[in-house]
């Protein structure tokens, strides 16, 4: 028997609080309890093994008829849920799991309000251990497999003693705070969401360009949108200023992968200061170089006009969907170089990822990770100099395939958290970053400031199935995401046949509310439930999640209908 506070392997079993929730458990999995954390009834679970390999795969031991919820990456970008009853239902790139167990309870008997008050919930966080990242997958015999992966050919020696966490106990939203918390103590590399500064941002109706205009947005549309939303009644205190403002270009020799909304994958960042379009007076291959009159000038004056409270921007992590040009002048002292992605063979869809194609095509110029704070800060400075507060980051998880001859992607990814964390702390003090794209417990476990996250894939205006998907998705999402930060359930449009459905699942989210509607394109009928006066909104201060009696039903797939979300 191996004993791990209440959490044991006994008889080839793993028990857990007495219950049996795997079987015919490998005789080299080993169970170590956790000293100190947050949780009484927690434990980690490794893998003896004397194998080597930048990939390896561990069998534990079979699950079988119980009821379970995942999260899991279905995009390289991007995670949803799945529940089940057996191994072979658990899917790859698996990063959260919670499994309910019923008899043998010492909680004692019968149900409440829908709920069996003797359940027992048990939850695996498979997590990092030094240069590797751990997911959870099954497998045709129903087993729960450990797939371990380091992202770098050169990266082949593990020690695999602490790869999953195993916590227990009879409130399942107690048992994932309190699993992760363990591990925040454990690891000492990132922050529970409650010890994490929110930008006031959150508080306040805002308003992004992207649907708006895509990257065509332009100075004169941007006060487009916000006067429109003004003369409405319905005031927009933050702004988001999305792809299209960006000194961006593709190589000679590229080959462009143009989106249906205009963004071009290829490019790469050419300056970190503005396009012409947001120089006054600005040309088109003529760069005015007198600050006041670059970004400065549009942002104070959409700031004095609107009253606006916050500006932020967008930015990718590596600069720009394609990173920077190596060797343009403006750019050669943050040592670039292309890097070709290895991409997971866990996420099956990356195929159709139009920008994963162009980025294994034409290479991402990948900014030296010994200079990327240099980059971020001298980005960073220059935006704040012209008012902008903070920056939505995206295509985050691309780290993640860039790892081969930087030490493996948890190393890699680390690096580049840290300097933007960095930088951000040193140039937005209001913690003015939302993370985007960035669904991957590299990430998530290597960040200890960020506040904000994107909770699921994008609102697809035109896609009318995508709708109880996405906040199905959000929701789900939420009960792991939650843990490590605030989720941001995106923006949506006001006038939309599914507006109404939008708008109510982010009253009630705890997350920041704001459109992307066109100019003259508003239902301010919709808006004005949503949002005071002022411009400022009544959000819940905590995630929306599920109730416990939905915790394990997917309204996405079982033609039922999503009522319940609850906020604690």
């Amino acid at each position: 028997m191996t004993v791990g506070a209440g959490i044991c392997v006994e008889d080839g079993n793993l028990m857990v609080l007495g219950n049996k929730v795997l079987s015919d458990v490998h005789d080299n999995v080993v169970v170590t309890p956790a000293s100190g954390g947050a949780l009484t009834n927690g434990a980690f679970i490794g893998v003896q093994s004397d194998q080597i390999g930048s990939r390896r795969v561990f069998p534990i031991g079979k699950l079988d008829g119980l009821r379970f919820m995942c999260v899991f990456r279905f995009k390289l970008w991007w995670m949803t849920q799945r529940m089940g009853t057996s191994g072979q239902d658990v899917p790859f790139e698996t990063q959260f799991l919670i499994a309910e167990t019923k008899e043998g309870s010492d909680f004692g008997e019968g149900s409440k309000d829908g709920v069996d008050q003797s359940a027992v919930y048990t939850v695996f966080l498979p997590i990092l251990e030094g240069d590797f990242r751990a997911v959870l997958q099954g497998n045709e015999l129903n087993e729960i497999e450990i797939c371990l992966e380091s992202g770098d050919p050169a990266v082949d020696g593990f020690e695999g003693n602490h790869l999953v966490f195993v916590g227990a106990g009879s409130d399942p939203f107690d048992v994932i705070t309190d699993s992760v918390k363990t591990v925040e103590k454990h690891l000492q590399t990132f922050s529970h969401r409650e010890r994490k500064k929110m930008p006031d941002m959150l508080n306040w109706f805002g308003w992004c360009t992207w649907d708006a205009f895509y990257t065509d947005v332009t100075s004169e549309g941007l006060k487009q949108g916000l006067q429109s939303l003004e003369d409405g009644g319905v005031p927009p205190k933050f702004v988001i200023i999305d792809d299209g403002w960006q000194s961006v270009g593709m190589d000679s020799s590229g080959i462009g992968y143009e989106a249906d909304n205009a963004a071009n994958f290829a490019n790469r960042l050419t300056n970190i200061k503005e396009n012409h379009k947001f120089q006054k007076d600005g040309k088109e291959g003529h760069r005015v170089e007198d600050p006041a009159l670059g970004l400065r000038h549009i942002v104070t004056e959409i700031k004095e006009k609107y009253a606006l409270k916050y500006a932020y921007v967008w930015h990718a992590i590596t600069g720009y969907w394609g990173g920077v040009r190596p060797g343009v002048t403006e750019m050669k002292h943050y040592d670039s170089k292309l890097s070709y992605p290895i991409s997971s063979p866990g996420i099956e869809s990356n195929e159709h990822c139009d920008a994963l194609k162009s980025i294994t095509t034409n290479g991402l110029g990948l900014v030296n990770p010994e200079k990327v704070f240099n980059f971020y800060d001298e980005l960073h400075s220059y935006l704040a100099s012209a008012g902008i507060d903070g920056v939505k980051v995206d295509v985050q998880n691309i780290l993640e395939t860039l790892g081969a001859g930087h030490g493996g992607r948890v190393k890699l990814s680390r690096k580049y958290h840290q300097a933007l964390e960095a930088s951000i702390a040193r140039n937005f003090p209001d913690n003015g970053i939302i993370s985007c794209m960035s669904h991957n417990t590299d990430g998530l476990y290597s960040v200890k400031r960020t506040a904000v996250i994107r909770a699921s894939d994008d609102f697809w205006p035109r896609d009318p199935a995508s709708h109880t998907i996405h906040i199905a998705s959000v929701a789900y999402n939420t009960v792991f995401l939650g843990e490590f930060m605030q989720p941001d359930w995106d923006m949506f449009h006001s006038l939309h046949p599914m507006a109404e459905y939008h708008g109510a699942a982010r009253a009630v989210g705890g997350c920041a509310i704001y459109v992307s509607d066109k100019p003259g394109q508003h239902d301010f009928d919709l808006l004005k439930k949503l949002v005071l006066p002022d411009g400022s909104i009544l959000r819940a201060k905590l995630p929306g999640r599920p109730t416990r009696d939905c915790l394990f039903s997917d309204p996405a797939r079982d033609g039922k209908r999503f009522k319940k979300y609850f906020v604690r």
